[in-house]
């Protein structure tokens, strides 16, 4: 058996977006098997909701987007609630017009909106990510980073979001966890001190910015040659 994660321990503050970056194989994703509360994540709980990387697998091609969104809370919930649920949550994906429609109809960054949406109807506490703008291009990944910080002023939501995207982490980051080694160790944890709201061209330009970016990739770049 081989031993991934060594000495975790991470806190995650409410309303917080936590991002974690790291080589591969250093557990990022195993990471988010995570204590909530002092509670293993063990199974599905109800304030703990993942959004996965592959948007198209996680989807039920078969169903409508407003049926997609409203599959976690059926059979829990009254369908008048889940009605409401379903329209609050495509209308902070800005979706609300594509409920007829189906996922295979819509963009990849659709679709992941929708994926999104789904996590957003069963009002977690907390959302884990795990890289799920690695298979979208460079404009529609900005386009939902901005979107993400927008849906966590909106909602109250904590974020924990796994990337190996070092300028990702430093732009959607409140803290960034720089994760390394095998068995994965977290190396540091950095503050992101930049203003907000954060602009994709101003905030990616300014010195701290770059400084945090330089930071990053050395503490990562150590890792790997140690």
């Amino acid at each position: 058996m081989r031993r991934v994660l060594a000495d975790i321990s991470l806190e995650l503050r409410r309303g917080e977006f936590l991002t974690v970056v790291g080589p591969s194989g250093t557990g990022k994703t195993t990471l988010l098997r995570v204590l909530v509360n002092g509670r293993l994540i063990d199974g599905p709980p109800a304030d703990v909701v993942i959004v996965f990387q592959d948007y198209s697998h996680a989807l039920l091609q078969w169903r409508t987007v407003a049926r997609n969104v409203a599959f976690g809370l059926e059979g829990k919930l009254p369908r008048s609630e889940i009605n409401e649920r379903v329209h609050e949550a495509l209308r902070l994906v800005r979706l609300d017009r594509h409920v007829d429609d189906y996922p295979w109809q819509l963009s990849g960054g659709m679709q992941q909106r929708v994926q999104i949406a789904r996590a957003l109807a069963l009002r977690p506490a907390v959302l884990l990510m795990d890289e799920p703008f690695a298979a979208l291009d460079a404009m529609t990944k900005a386009q939902l980073q901005d979107e993400l910080h927008r849906l966590r002023d909106a909602t109250g939501s904590s974020f924990v979001f796994v990337t190996h995207d070092i300028e990702e982490a430093v732009y959607l980051g409140d803290r960034v966890a720089v994760i390394t080694g095998a068995p994965g160790r977290i190396e540091r944890t950095v503050a992101v001190e930049l203003p907000k709201p954060r602009d994709q061209v101003v905030t990616r330009q300014m010195p701290k910015f770059l400084e945090l970016r330089y930071l990053l990739h050395q503490a990562i770049g150590q890792s790997e040659h140690a």
